[in-house]
């Protein structure tokens, strides 16, 4: 192994333990109701907050949390649901066809497999790995431009594309870490090593991995 990887480890190490200090326990931010309405969530929640999709979906999944419930509404009735969302018209689109899709091909329950879930209209892989984690406990690592951004900081990548971030990730944590340390991270990121404020020389976690690192780092953007 060579001493690239041995340091790479050891900070692995580090970034793990302080995590599991400071949240010992984790909730998952996404408010849903069943494994159908994590998936709308967490496909509302692109180029959105995780608080504005909860804010938005209290509202709905007290009367819509199932596949024909959004079929029933059609796009336009789904829009207006949403708008308080970003790019809300196309996400009415890929809800309305998702849950079609669902009613057609799967009986209206959501598959539980990355490939299946891949195909449905709206979802990519970080969608299809937050379900598959989240909904259905399967280890998964998803890996957003929060995680990407931090793992490179933390020098657990080299930031090539959130793809290979989450191969790296995978191979320096154990399995048993994967579903709760990804949100993890994020908690973390949001707290105390912010885009716009760490720049990977003042967080315990960046500090702690290189205690002589001096200048800002610049990431790669996914």
């Amino acid at each position: 192994m060579s001493s690239k990887n041995i340091e790479k480890i050891k900070r692995a190490k580090i970034v793990l333990r302080i995590l599991n200090k400071t949240y010992p326990r984790i909730e998952v931010p996404l408010k849903s109701r069943n494994v159908f309405t994590l998936l709308i969530s967490v496909l509302l929640s692109a180029q959105c907050t995780d608080v504005n999709v909860n804010n938005v979906t209290k509202y709905i999944y007290p009367k819509y949390y199932r596949p024909i419930h959004f079929i029933k509404l059609g796009r336009k009735k789904i829009e207006k649901l949403i708008k308080k969302i970003g790019i809300f018209r196309i996400k009415a689109k890929s809800i309305y066809y998702l849950s079609k899709t669902l009613k057609e091909k799967y009986k209206s329950k959501v598959p539980k497999t990355f490939e299946q879930l891949e195909e449905l209209p709206g979802v990519g892989h970080k969608t299809a790995s937050v379900v598959m984690s989240q909904g259905f406990g399967y280890p998964a690592f998803p890996v957003d431009t929060h995680i990407h951004r931090l793992a490179q900081r933390w020098g657990l990548t080299n930031g090539k594309n959130v793809l290979q971030t989450e191969e790296d990730l995978k191979s320096l944590f154990p399995k048993k870490y994967w579903n709760k340390l990804h949100l993890q991270i994020i908690y973390y990121g949001r707290e105390f090593c912010k885009a716009r404020d760490c720049y990977g020389i003042s967080c315990k976690i960046c500090t702690s991995c290189y205690p002589n690192r001096k200048k800002a780092i610049k990431t790669k953007k996914a």
